[in-house]
């Protein structure tokens, strides 16, 4: 087998995410050595590969779905949004500047075009087939002449377009038809077909709209995949729980102790890396919800002060609602507290920002030790170490530098040396996303946060979040495979879009 496919949407959240890790698990279940792409991404949810390089969480868990390390190559421009009207530019894992959403598709984006070519030809080179997902819709004809992410990479790079649709939505035949017809004959032609998303009910009513759907296209439905709850893995920029829903679903026992733990996550504003509560929502008697009400944390067993990519931003935002005042006096009354990345810098006692904010001098909540000055230069790195006792992984990314004055270490290193972050009664801080996932630390740092609350909770023991994540990959194949036209997937990945394909008026000027 040797080719390609890229997963464009009727929408933004349509599906493609999910959809292209099903078609990578399918084909590696298949014996196909694969590869996920994703030309430009826009996400405040990253990772760091092994080499340092930030990309896209969603293109992490992708390659995870493949069996393979995630590298640069599998997502060359990363947007970060830093407000309205501009995001900081990651090119091959590197930040490269901020720019506006005009200066960026007014010329900067279609510069990049050769390097996201470059990207894909190297990774076609290695692998049987890359599976590619788009961005927001191909028929965005504002934006089309620079575009470098859906037709434009099609186009450029010969693949075969499978049109993704999210039906729960409604108006799915709609946006099918609409979406081909907004392009032009050369475009078009990419387009091979459609896939059905979220779909509830008895297939054989839809049938016949897809029989029509194929007679004003010319294009054939590739498969009707049915809703599932707690399939939206890593998501790029949707505000959920995302292991909730399949724990709920699988058969998981009931809370080890007699207690369950709640646990309050800060919503704050360009949220970064929300996705590192998925670990603590995986484990039974966990109770985790996003809050924006001082109120609403009066019942919390721990809260989270998650990281953000605008941590000044966000600081004023506590104050605003009143919540800054509550952790404050949570942190005083010895009530479990846990800032991450953003979130650990609020907690400091004050800010040197002239990069982010560029607000200069600016006072933290004061309830840890610790200065922060943020670096021009961002911290990207995969550290390990201990806390609680435990192993403990993670990965950083931040440009904030922490200077801990006291307290005591959170992680050190297998001497006892302080690696990052500090811990003052029962508030914690650190720098490192995904330190939750590793799973003899989270357990301890629950049983600490439930002895502190008075919770006669108690961790299950063999809770694995890794194989929950293998689990619902698998989920996602098994979607592909039993629900899809996996033979004719093959034929398209394998040889492209079908020849003959006929143009639906009006389309869009080549």
């Amino acid at each position: 087998m040797s080719g390609g496919l890229l997963v464009a949407g009727t929408t933004s959240d349509a599906g493609k995410s999910v959809v292209t890790a099903g078609i990578c698990r399918w084909l590696v279940r298949q014996g196909v050595k694969v590869a996920p792409f994703k030309a430009q991404n826009m996400s405040l949810n990253s990772f760091v590969t092994t080499e340092g390089a930030e990309i896209g969480r969603a293109q992490a868990m992708q390659a995870q779905a493949c069996r393979i390390e995630p590298t640069a190559l599998m997502n060359p421009v990363l947007l970060k949004p830093g407000g309205e009207q501009s995001s900081q530019v990651v090119l091959l894992g590197k930040p490269v500047g901020e720019l506006s959403a005009r200066g960026y598709h007014g010329g900067r984006q279609r510069q990049l075009l050769g390097t996201v070519l470059d990207c894909l030809e190297q990774l076609r080179g290695t692998y049987d087939a890359v599976i590619c997902e788009g961005a927001g819709s191909p028929a965005e004809i504002n934006l089309r002449r620079t575009d470098i992410v859906n037709m434009g990479i099609a186009r450029n790079a010969g693949l075969p377009v499978l049109v993704v649709g999210d039906i729960d939505r409604g108006g799915v035949f709609a946006s099918f038809f609409g979406t081909v017809a907004l392009l032009s004959p050369e475009d078009q032609r990419c387009v091979a077909g459609f896939l059905v998303n979220k779909f509830r009910g008895d297939v054989s009513l839809l049938e016949p709209g897809l029989d029509m759907l194929l007679g004003l296209t010319g294009r054939k439905t590739y498969g009707v995949l049915p809703f599932r709850h707690g399939l939206g893995i890593d998501e790029e920029d949707g505000l959920r729980v995302s292991l909730r829903g399949a724990v709920r679903e699988s058969v998981v026992a009931p809370p080890v102790g007699e207690d369950v733990l709640r646990v309050a996550v800060c919503a704050v504003p360009l949220m970064s890396n929300f996705t590192d509560v998925d670990a603590l929502a995986a484990e039974p008697g966990v109770v985790v919800r996003f809050v924006d009400r001082p109120e609403e944390l009066s019942d919390a067993d721990l809260v989270i002060v998650p990281g953000t990519r605008g941590t000044v931003r966000a600081l004023e935002w506590l104050r605003e609602r009143g919540l800054a005042d509550a952790l404050v006096r949570r942190a005083a009354e010895q009530r479990p507290v846990l800032g991450i990345c953003g979130g650990f810098q609020i907690l400091g006692e004050h800010i040197e920002d002239d990069v982010e904010s560029r607000l200069g001098h600016v006072d933290g909540l004061g309830i840890l030790p610790v200065r922060v000055r943020f670096a021009r230069e961002k911290t990207l790195t995969r550290p390990s170490g201990e806390a609680l006792g435990e192993h403990v992984e993670g990965y950083e990314i931040h440009h904030g530098v922490a200077d801990v004055t006291g307290g005591t270490p959170f992680i050190s290193d297998d001497k006892g040396h302080s690696l990052d972050g500090c811990r003052v009664g029962q508030t914690w801080g650190t720098h490192w996303h995904g330190s939750l996932e590793s799973d003899g630390f989270r357990r301890a740092f629950l049983r600490e946060v439930a002895a502190a609350a008075g919770r006669r909770f108690v961790p299950a023991p063999d809770t694995s979040f890794a194989a929950l994540r293998e689990e619902q990959l698998d989920r996602l194949g098994d979607l592909i495979e039993q629900h899809a036209d996996t033979d004719a997937l093959w034929r398209l990945i394998e040889s492209g879009a079908p020849q003959g394909l006929p143009f639906i008026p009006p389309g869009a000027p080549a």
